[in-house]
């Protein structure tokens, strides 16, 4: 698949992410992560519902641009019913691609891959990785 074919695949998928999130929503009792991007006025609020080491369940609500949240949307699907470790292994992963950093491919990202072109436009970066972080802040401290 040429250059061209995969840029446009891969725009379609974060557009789709963008205009028809996963998980939006709140999980009422649930561990809760207000987060945002002063940059460029992004927030997040993330709720997970965290039992016995495993992310049962997680949603999002929040503005911001599409890069935002679509990789929102496709964080919460990642991350849902996996353990705290596994979900904290992606988040490194995707950390690692969306810096341009080598990254273990033995981990399939699905959707997520699309959000690779972002290490291009190091502003977009943090907007990115908003869900992400807020996501390793809420298991780190809910645990």
């Amino acid at each position: 698949m040429s250059f061209n074919n995969l840029d446009t695949l891969y725009r379609s998928v974060i557009m789709d992410h963008y205009k028809n999130p996963r998980n939006k929503g709140v999980l009422e009792g649930s561990l809760t992560v207000n987060m945002n991007n002063p940059t460029c006025g992004d927030r997040i609020l993330l709720t997970m519902q965290v039992e016995e080491g495993i992310v049962k369940d997680t949603k999002f609500e929040g503005e911001g641009c599409s890069i935002s949240m679509s990789s929102a949307s496709m964080m919460t699907q990642a991350i849902k019913g996996k353990t705290v470790e596994e979900a904290l292994t992606l988040s490194k992963t995707f950390s690692d691609m969306i810096q341009g950093k080598d990254y273990s491919d033995d981990i399939d990202l699905g959707d997520i891959e699309a959000l690779q072109g972002v290490c291009k436009f190091p502003a977009r970066i943090k907007c990115a990785t908003l869900a992400w972080k807020a996501m390793e802040k809420g298991v780190n401290e809910g645990i």
